[in-house]
Parts: C-alpha cells; structure tokens; sequence
C-alpha cells in the first residue's frame, strides 16, 4: 500500500495472499483485507465484551501495574484508551485516582463503561476526534487490539501523534503476523481485521508520522501479540534492542521478501483437512461435537471449512448478548454455557482457542462423562 494512499487500492501494487481475500502490498508489505467494510457498519453496536474473559481482565491489571512503574503514571497524569471497551482496563487506573479517559465506538460497549463511571467519549478515534480533545492530552495513550480494525491507518496514527503529550508514551497491541503465519492462525482473518502486521511494515507507517518506536515487547495473548511502543520523534526514551533482533526474525522467515508470504494458503488448506478428517472420524464413533464460543474468528473457520449446523448442532458462549442468536453462514445456535452440563457432548470444539486454557478449566467437569477437548489452530489435537 503506498504510503500516501487510506486504503487498499485494488490495483498492480498487491497481491493475492491467502484463500480469505487477503492481500499484500508488494511495496510496503502490508497485509490487508481485499474486501471493505464501513466501521459504522461493525462497530456501532458490537457484541464483544472484553470483561466476560477473566484472563483478559488479569491481563490488563498486569498491563496497568507495568505502566505505573515504567512510566510513572501517577495521579497528575492522564490516560486515555482508544476503543475502550467495557471500561476492563481503564477500571484498574481509575483505582489508583489517575485521570482516565476512554473513546469507544459502539454505543452499546460505552454505555456500559460509563454505568460504571469511567468516562468515555463515544467517538470512532481520528484525527478529526484528537483535535477536539487538545484542551488535555495523553500522557499515556493506549490502543490494545484496535490497530487492525483501523481502515484508514494514516487518519488513525496522526490522531494519535496529536493527542500525544510532549513527553506522553503510546501502547498498541495487536496480533503479530510473524506468529499467524507461523502458527495457521488463518481464522484470525475476517471482517473486523482491516490490516495484519509485521513489525517491518508498521515501523515504515510510524516513521512516516514522526513517531519514534523506541521498544517492543512480545506478548502471548491472541496467539501471539506484539506490544510497541512509541514516544514523539527525538523523544526521551532511548531505542531497545529488541527492536533489532524482532526484525531480524522476521526477515529470516521471510516477511522481508513477497515470495515468503506465498506457501501461506498451502498451510491453511492443510489444517483445513486435517479438522475434517478428525470430525469424520468423530462421526464414524458415532458421537457428539458442539462448539464453545461465539467468536468472529470462529466464523472464519467454520465457514471455511463448511461445518454448518448439520454437522455441529450448537455453541455456546459466556456473553448473554450473542445468547439467542446465529452464527452467520453456517446458522449454529447459540446457547448459554450451561447447555453443556445438560447434553453431555462428547467433544467441544473450542473456537476462541487463544484462550483454551482459561476454558478448559472453567468446563473441566466434561470429563466427568468422558468429554473431550478439540482445539483447532495451530493444528487440530484433542486434549483429554
């Protein structure tokens, strides 16, 4: 994608990456969807909710407790996170009497935030949102998985070099393409992703807006995150070795060169036949696979792998509010979590695998009838 331009353009600079429209940019090697969606159309009203995972909630408590020491956030500073949530994060500094603010898109997720008393601003971030807000400016500026839902990541990243104080840090985490390519991650590509990023592509986005990557961290949420961060150019923070050895890493896979994103769709279609091979096996015993969990990337792989609601009757999920519908295409139901324990299924297929551990312990007593564990990426096994 050339530098100058919001989005992907459907011209010669991409090429066709996977076997989900996506596509990279022979130029700045970006991934990117191919097909666009408009945030107004995903974002206004949405059914994530970042408090029914407890290991989320304990992640960010430890996030806030390492910006404390780092940077010395203290009750003089202000912090503001970009598409907020339900408030899981910004509840943590909020307890400490810092200054908190959150800007949140759906209305629905804000209302929540704001019930209990975090104040949030009900705003899709840009540029146009950061300039309203230069009366006070962050001193700590946070975005945790936010970046790929972004479509114009020029407008994005300037909003938030305005926003950022003269001394002010900025924190992103999103998924490291290194990590999804490595590990199958294939159903993390839908919809709401916008880009998918490498380390080597988003320091060009950065230097381009005069922000200076001074540190990286590597982080094993979603699979396999990265948390930069940034301060304004020439700033107090002095350059990480980590930076260095990170890119090294992903030149030696490849993600340097176009030709090293292209056996990618081979994988994929790999772990597709495996997971049906496996479920065929399942059916032949004559037993029984629902899912557990409602989430977006779930839908990718079930839609890709064509597993309607006649071969997988049901799902499950914690969020009431994706209780009592569909999951889209393939038409599964979804039912609360105590749908379990009433018909005693053979296998449970875990869709938001990113946090199997968490959910193999909250539903352990499968075992008590025998049940079984699927967990489908990086490659399809069952954990007893």
């Amino acid at each position: 994608m050339p530098l100058s331009n919001n989005y992907l353009s459907q011209g010669t600079d991409q090429e066709p990456l996977f076997p989900l429209c996506a596509f990279v940019c022979k130029k700045c090697l970006l991934v990117q969807l191919g097909q666009f969606h408009a945030p107004e159309e995903i974002f206004s009203h949405y059914a994530y909710l970042s408090s029914y995972s407890d290991s989320w909630i304990a992640h960010g408590k430890r996030y806030v407790d390492q910006m404390l020491t780092k940077f010395c956030i203290n009750p003089a500073s202000f912090v503001i996170e970009i598409a907020s949530n339900d408030g899981y994060l910004l509840q943590h500094f909020q307890a400490k009497k810092i200054p908190v603010l959150g800007i949140e898109p759906a209305k629905n997720v804000a209302q929540i935030a704001l019930q209990k008393g975090i104040p949030t601003l009900l705003a899709f971030f840009g540029r146009e949102v950061a300039l309203q807000l230069q009366d006070r400016k962050g001193d700590l500026i946070i975005g945790n998985n936010v970046l790929a839902h972004v479509p114009d990541l020029h407008d994005f990243i300037a909003g938030l070099k305005l926003l950022l104080a003269d001394k002010g840090v900025i924190t992103l985490e999103f998924p490291h393409l290194l990590q999804l390519m490595k590990k199958n991650q294939f159903d993390t590509i839908y919809h709401e992703h916008f880009s998918y990023f490498s380390l080597l592509s988003l320091e060009t986005i950065f230097h381009h807006h005069r922000l200076d990557l001074f540190n990286v961290e590597e982080l094993e949420t979603h699979g396999g995150s990265l948390r930069v961060y940034l301060q304004h150019a020439k700033g107090q923070h002095s350059r990480s070795s980590n930076i260095a050895l990170l890119k090294e890493r992903e030149i030696q896979y490849g993600l340097s060169q176009l030709q090293g994103y292209m056996n990618f769709s081979h994988q994929v279609a790999q772990v597709k036949e495996k997971l049906l091979s496996l479920l065929s096996q399942i059916e032949r015993q004559k037993k029984r696979v629902v899912c557990y969990g409602a989430p977006a990337k779930g839908n990718t792989l079930l839609n890709y792998c064509s597993l309607s609601h006649k071969v997988i009757p049901l799902t499950v999920d914690r969020n009431p509010y994706k209780q009592g519908k569909f999951l889209p295409g393939t038409y599964i139901p979804i039912y609360p979590v105590e749908k379990i324990a009433e018909i005693k299924p053979d296998y449970l297929l875990i869709l938001p695998w990113n946090l199997k551990e968490e959910i193999i312990e909250q539903l352990s007593y499968i075992r008590k009838w025998g049940g079984k564990f699927l967990i489908p990426i990086p490659e399809p096994t069952i954990q007893e």
